[in-house]
C-alpha cells in the first residue's frame, strides 16, 4: 500500500505564520477599546431602531444601511454620487490647502498684510455656510465649479491661520541661537521655522478634511444633479432613511479614512513629535 507522508512545514513558514498572528493580535490589542466603542455605538443603534422605534421610516437599523449600501452598489447608482462628490472635494481642498499655506506664510513674514488680510480672514472665517453657498450656487449654477469654490472658502481659513500660527510661533531664543552661528534667513525659514510650523499645518489640513465634506453636502443640497448631497436630500424627501443613511456612511468613513491618512504621512514626516 502507498504510504502517505506528512510534508513538513519549514521553520521559515512557521516563524512567518506565528509572526501575522502575533501582528494581528497586537494590533486588536492596541485598537480594542477603538473597536469596541464602535461595535458597542452599532449595537445599541441596531437595538434602538429595531425595538425602540421600530420603523424604518424614522430611523434605519445598521444592517439595513448596509443593505442598502451594497443595493446602490450593485446598480452602480452609488458610484455616480461618489465620484461626483469627490471630485468635488478633491479640487477644492487641493486648491484651499495651496492657497491656505501661502496666505499663512504671507501674513506671518508681513505686518502690513496681517494687519490687511486679518479683517477678511476673520470675518469669512466666521461667516456660516448656508449663507455663502446658495450666493455661489446663484452665481456659478449648479454645476461643480460651485460645489469646488463653497469647498474652498470653507477650507482655506483653518489652514491659513494654522499656518500662521506655527511660523509666529517659533521660540524666538531657538531663532536667535541659529541666527548666532551664522544661519541665513533662508536656512532659519527651513532649519527652523517652517519644521516648528508643520504640526500645526498638519493640524490645519486635518480640520479642513471635515469642513470640506460639510461643503460639499451643502453645497449639493441647494442645487445638484449628483452627489451624496443629492442623494441624502433627495432620500430625506422620499422618506427613504436606509438610503439617507447609507449616503452619511459613505462621508464618515471617507473622513475617517482621510483623516487618518493624515495622521500616518504627519508621523513619517515629523517623526521628532512621536
Amino acid at each position: 500500500m502507498t504510504q502517505l507522508h506528512a510534508i513538513p512545514i519549514s521553520a521559515g513558514q512557521e516563524s512567518a505564520e506565528e509572526s501575522f498572528a502575533s501582528g494581528l493580535a497586537g494590533f486588536i490589542r492596541k485598537r480594542q477599546w477603538a473597536w469596541g466603542s464602535v461595535l458597542g455605538g452599532l449595537a445599541l443603534w441596531e437595538f434602538i431602531s429595531r425595538v425602540i422605534v421600530g420603523s424604518k421610516l424614522f430611523l434605519a437599523a445598521p444592517t439595513q444601511v448596509v443593505i442598502a449600501l451594497f443595493e446602490l452598489a450593485w446598480s452602480g447608482e452609488i458610484w455616480k454620487h461618489v465620484w461626483t462628490s469627490g471630485l468635488e472635494f478633491f479640487l477644492g481642498y487641493f486648491l484651499a490647502c495651496f492657497l491656505g499655506v501661502a496666505l499663512g506664510f504671507f501674513m506671518a513674514s508681513s505686518r502690513a498684510a496681517k494687519e490687511a488680510l486679518q479683517p477678511w480672514v476673520s470675518g469669512l472665517y466666521a461667516t456660516p455656510t448656508v449663507a455663502l453657498a446658495p450666493l455661489f450656487i446663484l452665481w456659478f449654477g449648479i454645476g461643480i465649479f460651485s460645489k469646488v469654490i463653497v469647498v474652498a472658502v470653507l477650507v482655506i481659513f483653518p489652514v491659513c491661520i494654522n499656518t500662521e500660527t506655527g511660523l509666529l510661533g517659533t521660540p524666538r531664543q531657538l531663532v536667535e541661537t541659529v541666527r548666532s552661528f551664522g544661519a541665513t534667513p533662508r536656512q532659519i525659514f527651513f532649519k527652523v521655522s517652517l519644521p516648528f510650523a508643520l504640526p500645526f499645518i498638519f493640524a490645519g489640513l486635518r480640520l479642513g478634511i471635515g469642513r470640506g465634506l460639510i461643503g460639499v453636502v451643502v453645497a449639493e443640497l441647494f442645487g445638484a444633479r449628483a452627489g451624496l448631497g443629492q442623494l441624502i436630500s433627495q432620500s430625506a424627501e422620499t422618506f427613504n432613511m436606509p438610503n439617507l443613511f447609507a449616503g452619511v456612511t459613505v462621508l464618515a468613513v471617507a473622513g475617517i479614512a482621510m483623516t487618518s491618512g493624515f495622521m500616518k504621512l504627519e508621523r513619517k514626516l515629523i517623526p521628532w513629535r512621536d
